[in-house]
């Protein structure tokens, strides 16, 4: 009932949307942002302050921008963190996943 997830979904050949959905209490938002269609690779940073979240992307790893800031109702203590990959019937791709990690919050 209390879950966000972050997530690039290719659309077809001249744009992409990198999106973010937030869920509390079962009522969830969606937010897209179209993207070239010719990245291929996505960084993600999450930051936190209590039950306030902070996402971030970045292309290069290196340069990050705020893609939003959220709040969770039940995100006491510790909260569980994954990665996901997923496809319509009928398709089919390859999803890589690189360079995942747990350090101090850097959200000032």
């Amino acid at each position: 009932d209390n879950w966000f997830k972050a997530s690039i979904e290719y659309e077809n050949g001249i744009y992409q949307r990198l999106g973010s959905v937030v869920t509390n209490n079962g009522y969830s938002d969606w937010a897209t942002t179209d993207i070239d269609a010719g990245i291929s690779e996505m960084y993600y940073r999450l930051s936190r302050k209590g039950k306030d979240f902070c996402l971030e992307n970045s292309i290069d790893g290196v340069n990050f921008k705020q893609m939003r800031i959220f709040h969770l109702f039940e995100a006491e203590n510790e909260v569980n963190i994954g990665i996901y990959a997923c496809s319509p019937s009928n398709s089919s791709f390859e999803a890589v996943f690189t360079e995942i990690g747990l350090y101090e919050s850097i959200w000032k």
